[in-house]
């Protein structure tokens, strides 16, 4: 359903369903019932102000009864956010598409405590583009190529694509060279084929006994000796003793779960250097920019709707962990 306020700030107007039924009589009782112990004053001057609109932009005001609508909208008071200290590259932008290398740490839409602090609200706002879309979603640790909508009158036929799974993703990790201790050795390429679930104790995903629903192909590209940038990976330099010895992995999903490639790599005893949820969940902790996860995006192809050409777009950002050796 489409809302009739517009982007403010890159910010999409919320949307609230009202009940059917209850013990209030108009839509600010509901609204005071809900969130009146935070700010009962701002609620009524927002109604007073016409602030709050329900279908078709109809502004409501105290008296509007519940049951005159099925949903309004209204704007968030957004809280401050310290800036994440990481930026966007736009990789390509036309009249239909644009594409961009979101870094690790930034989300890619509003959510929790980002919401300006999000890949999609920061692009809004910097190209005024209010009507952009993600067609796809980057978690926030992992970086690379993200494809945006730019046009509501085309963007139904790059979603089919994702839809259909005709667009083809190829990511890279960091990991160790071999699988930890109680793991069988690895013969690359392999498939992993699992059936993935989200976890209901926490926000991660869990792997369950029945008809696998999630599938990676991972093979090894390089291996190297750890620690050469003096991050996480190592505690010494490349070549020195207690130096771990990682690799550089190709990972093509077949499927899009949530955390899919994170839980698949662990799964082979080859956790992703800098991963906090898997294998195992460690404390929360404030982010630190010098240990990012070691998942990217790197490239992402399909055949254009619009030009029916074959497109690729890739990644111009390198793993910190992985040898600078490439273009």
């Amino acid at each position: 359903m489409q809302s009739p306020l517009p982007v403010r700030d890159g910010v999409n107007a919320t949307r609230l369903r009202l009940p059917d039924e209850g013990p209030w009589g108009t839509a600010m009782d509901y609204m005071m019932h809900r969130w009146g112990h935070i700010d009962p004053q701002g609620i009524e001057g927002r109604f007073d102000a016409g602030e709050i609109v329900g279908e078709g932009g109809v502004p409501l005001d105290r008296a509007t009864r519940l049951e005159d609508h099925t949903f309004i909208w209204y704007y968030r008071t957004l809280p401050p956010e310290t800036r994440i200290p990481v930026e966007l590259t736009i990789l390509h932008q036309d009249e239909h598409l644009l594409v961009v290398d979101k870094p690790h740490f930034l989300p890619t839409t509003p959510g929790g405590t980002y919401i300006q602090e999000s890949a999609l609200v920061r692009l809004r706002n910097q190209l005024n583009l209010p009507d952009l879309i993600p067609m796809h979603r980057l978690d926030r640790m992992t970086a690379g190529v993200l494809l945006l909508s730019t046009n509501p009158e085309t963007r139904g036929r790059y979603q089919v694509l994702f839809e259909k799974r005709q667009v083809q993703k190829e990511y890279e990790c960091v990991s160790a060279a071999e699988p930890a201790a109680g793991h069988p050795a690895v013969d690359f390429p392999v498939v992993v084929r699992n059936r993935m679930t989200k976890s209901r104790s926490y926000l991660l995903a869990e792997v369950i006994d029945g008809e696998p629903n999630a599938e990676t192909r991972i093979e090894r590209l390089e291996t190297f000796d750890g620690g050469a940038t003096g991050g996480a990976a190592g505690t010494g330099a490349a070549g020195t003793v207690g130096a771990p010895r990682l690799a550089r992995y190709r990972l093509e999903p077949h499927s899009g779960k949530t955390h899919q490639l994170r839980v698949h790599m662990a799964s082979l005893g080859l956790g992703i250097v800098n991963d906090a949820f898997y294998p195992d969940l460690l404390d929360k902790a404030p982010d630190d920019y010098t240990k990012a996860l070691q998942l990217q995006a790197r490239g992402i192809r399909f055949v254009d709707p619009i030009s029916k050409k074959p497109v690729e777009y890739r990644s111009r950002l390198e793993l910190s962990e992985a040898p600078r050796t490439r273009c």
